[in-house]
């Protein structure tokens, strides 16, 4: 083959062509010859952990709609990412991952730092896996993950390079593209229309899929036409509805004999992109009640498969819902009752965290985007700071924590300015706070409040749930989260008093730049959940 083009060049072209620009990292000696001669136009964003570097390309791909690019250092950096490449998969956020390998001549001595089986080593949470058996295939190997990654539903996938690669000749990739989008079968579209207009309590249930393929609208022009009232699913990575509007009712709780008694009251339930039945601690009972029919339209043909009951319709949800309008009638039902709104909570010491979340609301710019991970307040989160609008809350669909605040940093990348405002546990934070020191660099538009309640509460909650009074290793102590934001650059405030909350959230939220805000809270004593079993 006679050509001037290497593999390097081949590659960055054509991430050049897709728009992937923006490389996030944390890089080893298997990615030196990948790196070398940098172009001019691409940025690289540095991560101080591979959990960050893969957290904060999420919140990038998120903010930008496009596949971001990450960097990785042969199997040990994939190992480190691999908990944010499970979040990635379950929140369906298309990410390009290229791991070093050890050069193809060491590879049958299981050299330092190789990866034995590479394709295998970050399945089942990856699309597509590779490691082509040609240097020169690479580029097209790239093109492919990338057009795998961007086809719904959408994810992560993942190239193992041997870093020898890079310098060998290669041709450039031809020009190709898919168009992703695709409807269900007529018949299946007239069946739920049909089950819709002839339901007397129909319900909508929603989840990161809307978000995700923008049907956001039409899900509202659903609701409407048909006066059905619309839940989130259990432990949605990221809004769905407007939780101002009239008929939304909430969020469903990841507990079987608790989401079948709300569904209770509601014959017809149509499910939008979500994996309704997903659980986090274990109960008996029936997955529906009796005589409740329950529809499903996904993208995801497994995600429909491994669903236990009503009947899955395989359809990206655009064009699903499209083709639901054209047949549903316009329906006649009064509205829910309006869902009562919560009184603000009495100052006192320690602080109860519905208070801070209060302040915030209140203080919160309009144009800001909030990111969460502070599990053991989530449904008093939710119920006190209603998002309202398309792209305004993420948080981590996986239940791994370490996730957010890289994601906040990627989408405080991808943003115009706008201020991106993470609340965390105290917990939360320390498993990926380098990414405080990323934030730092860029400048970044952020404000990260920690909700410090001096342990895993969620962990202490879920424990009571099941009878365990005494949870060890549950205790986290003696951490000054402001010096450690100091020591990562970024600028930060301890508040123990409510008196001194509103003047520290007001300087958290107009800082110029990062800014940590360090809130002692009570413990919260409530199970999780509801009420033990």
């Amino acid at each position: 083959m006679t050509t001037e083009l290497t593999v390097r060049d081949a590659v960055f072209d054509y991430c050049r062509r897709v728009g992937m620009t923006t490389v996030f990292g944390n890089p080893g000696s298997t990615e030196l010859r990948m790196l070398r001669d940098f172009p001019a136009d691409f940025e690289y964003v540095l991560g101080l952990q591979e959990i960050v570097a893969v957290g904060a390309a999420a919140g990038h791909a998120i903010g930008t709609g496009n596949a971001a690019l990450v960097n990785l250092h042969s199997a040990g950096g994939v190992g480190n990412a691999l908990g944010a490449v499970f979040t990635a998969h379950r929140d369906r956020v298309p990410l390009v991952i290229i791991a070093g390998q050890q050069t193809r001549a060491m590879l049958p001595t299981r050299p330092f730092l190789g990866a034995d089986e590479p394709e295998q080593f970050p399945r089942p949470y990856v699309k597509w896996s590779r490691q082509p058996a040609r240097a020169e295939d690479v580029p097209a190997a790239l093109a492919e993950a990338y057009r795998t990654a961007m086809t719904h539903p959408r994810g992560p996938v993942f190239l193992s390079v041997p870093e020898d690669d890079w310098d060998r000749p290669a041709e450039p990739v031809p020009h190709r593209e898919i168009r992703g989008g695709f409807a269900a079968d007529p018949a299946a579209l007239a069946e739920v229309a049909e089950a819709l207009d002839g339901a007397e309590r129909p319900a909508v249930i929603v989840g990161s899929g809307v978000e995700d393929e923008d049907a956001l609208p039409l899900v509202v022009d659903l609701a409407e036409r048909t006066g059905a009232p619309v839940w989130i699913s259990p432990l949605s990575g990221r809004s769905g509805f407007p939780e101002d509007h009239a008929l939304f009712r909430g969020f469903l709780p990841p507990v079987r004999d608790q989401l079948a008694r709300r569904l209770a009251e509601y014959d017809v339930v149509l499910v939008l992109g979500a994996p309704v039945f997903n659980y986090h601690v274990h109960s008996e009972g029936p997955f529906l009640p009796e005589g409740t029919r329950l529809f499903h339209f996904d993208c995801d043909a497994d995600q429909l498969a491994w669903a236990p009951v009503g009947v899955g319709v395989l359809t990206t949800l655009r064009a699903g819902i499209t083709g639901l309008l054209e047949r549903v009638a316009k329906a006649d039902r009064p509205a829910p009752e309006p869902r009562p709104r919560l009184a603000k909570p009495q100052a006192s010491d320690p602080m109860d965290a519905a208070l801070v979340i209060e302040t915030l609301r209140e203080r919160l710019p309009e144009d800001a985007v909030i990111v969460e991970e502070c599990p053991s307040h989530r449904d008093m989160f939710h119920a006190r700071l209603p998002v309202t609008r398309p792209g305004g809350f993420y948080t981590m669909g996986s239940g791994s924590l370490g996730w957010s605040l890289p994601m906040a940093v990627g989408r405080a990348l991808a943003g115009s300015g706008e201020r991106i405002v993470c609340v965390l546990g105290d917990g939360a934070i320390m498993y990926s706070v380098q990414a405080l020191w990323t934030a730092a660099q860029h400048r970044l538009p952020m404000t990260v409040i920690v909700l410090n309640n001096g342990g895993y509460g969620a962990v202490r909650a879920l424990g009571r749930r099941i009878g365990i009074e005494d949870i060890v290793g549950a205790d986290v102590t003696g951490i000054d989260f402001t010096a450690v934001a100091r020591g990562h650059g970024c600028a930060g405030r301890a508040v123990t008093s409510a008196a001194d909350l509103d003047a520290a959230m007001a300087e958290a939220l107009g800082h110029d730049g990062p800014f940590l805000l360090d809130v002692s809270v009570m413990a919260d004593n409530s199970a999780m959940y509801g009420s033990t079993p």
